[in-house]
């Protein structure tokens, strides 16, 4: 079977991967532009474009969807299907090319969770279960009919960074299974039900803001859902801390936004409870531990 793969940040190399080591053929991988980075502004390449360039895998990279060359560089291939992993939101006239359809891995138990930023939400909402889900797109987005879950605990340790990492080796392999149910022809489709839908928007900066008057599971729920990128913070003397790691205290007695520090711990109270900070970052410094941070800081 020919795929074309559609993807572009870290998340989506292991499905790249795992399709090249199962012998399919993947003439071409998609991929979002290059761009500058950074101070020097370096161009920088995508992790999937790395990944492609290394096997030696044509790399188109359409700075518009719908740009007819593009399309028509598509077709050329002549691809069974349509593979998409953390990629844009494709155009009819794109994932309805391949004769077998165009199917994308979701990094929730859809419908929960449907949009850009379903792990993160997972988290923050405090869920103790999530998955990935693999389904054939369709005109709005996240709604297409499910080919394939896989269900994934959320262990109490667990922030965005590890739980991201966890998922996208098991969306790997729910990729590969999703191609060979396609392949065989025993791919069971089913219709997701709208009643059930919840929404995982685009993390904002807002969304980041602690706000110190929540209870204090809520807070490291945020915490979680937003470590170590972008990281949930607060404004102090006008300087932006953020915080990378925390854990829920009943025991000190803080009011809202009040902080207590000692030689090695630091502590904030919240809505109901206090949170002990575990790891943070002060504007323009290093992220450190809270005992190495309060060796050279005081709130005092």
């Amino acid at each position: 079977m020919k795929i074309i793969f559609m993807g572009t940040p870290d998340f989506a190399v292991p499905s790249l991967k795992i399709l090249i080591d199962n012998n399919y053929d993947v003439p071409a991988v998609v991929t979002a532009p290059d761009r500058e980075r950074g101070r020097g502004q370096k161009i920088s390449y995508t992790a999937v474009k790395e990944f492609a360039l290394r096997n030696n895998i044509i790399v188109l990279q359409p700075e518009k969807l719908r740009d007819e060359n593009f399309i028509s560089q598509l077709k050329n291939f002549n691809a069974d299907a349509f593979v998409v992993v953390a990629f844009k939101i494709l155009p009819t006239e794109v994932f309805s090319i391949p004769p077998k359809g165009t199917f994308n891995l979701h990094g929730s138990l859809l419908p929960k969770y449907r949009g850009a930023a379903p792990i993160q939400w997972a988290l923050i909402n405090g869920e103790h279960e999530t998955g990935v889900t693999t389904f054939f797109l369709d005109e709005k987005v996240d709604t297409g009919k499910l080919i394939l879950q896989e269900r994934i605990k959320i262990d109490d340790e667990d922030d965005f960074g590890t739980l991201h990492d966890r998922m996208s080796l098991i969306g790997a392999g729910a990729v590969l299974n999703t191609v060979r149910l396609i392949e065989s022809g025993n791919a069971k489709l089913i219709t997701q039900d709208n009643s059930l839908a919840t929404s995982a928007p685009k993390i904002t900066k807002e969304t980041a803001i602690i706000d110190w008057s929540l209870p204090a599971d809520k807070i490291h729920n945020l915490v979680r859902g937003l470590s170590p990128f972008p990281a949930a913070f607060f404004y102090y003397k006008e300087k932006i801390l953020k915080i990378y790691k925390t854990k829920i205290n009943y025991e000190e007695k803080l009011s809202p936004s009040e902080i207590k520090q000692t030689k090695t711990k630091l502590f904030i109270g919240c809505g109901e409870g206090s949170l002990e900070i575990l790891e943070l970052q002060h504007e323009g410094k290093k992220k450190l531990k809270a005992e190495e941070f309060l060796r050279g800081f005081s709130f005092n």
